[in-house]
């Protein structure tokens, strides 16, 4: 099951495979939330939309299956009414952008990831065929997880049709909580599974989810950690995202990064300064060319952006 041909396949993915064919340079224009990661698009490629609509939601399995032209925020509208949610971020793009570009929400440590999350995917090939990834149901998958592959592949390997993803319940308490404090991982160290810790080298904001006693019971475990008070939500985020080893995260230099908010656990860090480019092992770029031009042989699918 972890590579299917032949499901049942709604009648817009068929249309949304017409459409983008067999040739030519082609990629999929979504919300343009995150169009200026990863190069641009080749001049001459020809852009179309994905599908949109929510096909399926089963709070009862924490599932939900949609098409990827969907936004994110109409996902969540009907999901809520169900008292449920997903870890993708609600940046104003589409299901589909959002799992191309592959970044998690600022709560990833309560929500979860986005790879971890996506449990079967459908996608149309360069050469033009409609390929299924995965299943709705975990023990069910076997075989290469090409679902988990396609995450924040920027389109360069197929092109999202559909997703089933992972569901959770929304929490019944939700709360933000700062102290000034340079010692996040302290909070990391002494409170229980916490969505979000955040820093940017003076101040530390907690994102704290569950069941009300619960959320009480860590606050205490934080009020004796620092002063902690309650606040409408997390602090704004600089422009630019990093990637490093979560343990890099206490030892930022603001001389390379101007100001910075650093999620702590994670690795993930917003700079006033654009990350350098690290250099990357030829063993890496190889397997990485090997695999684009296994899934895209003549190079049509979103050319000019990299992985």
């Amino acid at each position: 099951m972890g590579l299917k041909v032949g499901d049942p396949i709604n009648s817009s993915i068929k249309n949304f495979c017409s459409e983008i064919g067999t040739e030519g340079p082609v990629a999929v224009e979504g919300g343009k939330t995150r169009w200026n990661l990863n190069g641009f698009p080749q001049k001459d490629t020809r852009f179309v939309k994905a599908p949109e609509g929510i096909l399926s939601a089963k709070p009862d399995e924490m599932i939900v299956t949609a098409l990827t032209g969907t936004t994110v925020a109409e996902l969540h509208k009907e999901l809520g009414r169900l008292g449920q949610r997903t870890c993708l971020p609600e940046r104003g793009g589409t299901i589909g952008g959002a799992i191309a570009v592959g970044e998690n929400d600022i709560s990833v440590l309560g929500k979860g990831r986005i790879r971890d999350s996506v449990l079967q995917i459908r996608y149309v090939s360069a050469d033009g065929k409609i390929i299924t990834s995965g299943a709705p149901v975990v023990k069910n998958v076997s075989g290469f997880n090409l679902h988990k592959l396609m995450v924040g592949s920027f389109g360069t390997l197929g092109l999202f049709a559909e997703v089933t993803i992972r569901t959770n319940p929304i929490p019944t308490t939700s709360k933000w909580f700062t102290a000034a404090s340079k010692d996040p991982q302290s909070v990391l160290e002494n409170t229980y599974k916490p969505s979000a810790i955040l820093w940017d080298g003076e101040t530390v904001w907690v994102h704290l989810e569950g069941h009300k006693p619960d959320v009480q019971k860590q606050l205490k475990k934080l009020l004796s950690l620092g002063n902690y008070e309650e606040v409408a939500g997390a602090p704004g985020l600089p422009r630019y995202r990093w990637s490093i080893a979560p343990a890099d995260a206490l030892r930022i230099n603001r001389k390379d990064t101007g100001n910075f908010v650093a999620s702590i656990g994670v690795g993930n860090v917003w700079a006033d300064k654009p990350q350098s480019r690290k250099e990357i092992d030829p063993a890496i770029t190889q397997i990485t060319n090997s695999l684009k031009r296994e899934f895209d042989p003549k190079g049509r699918l979103n050319p000019g952006r990299y992985a």
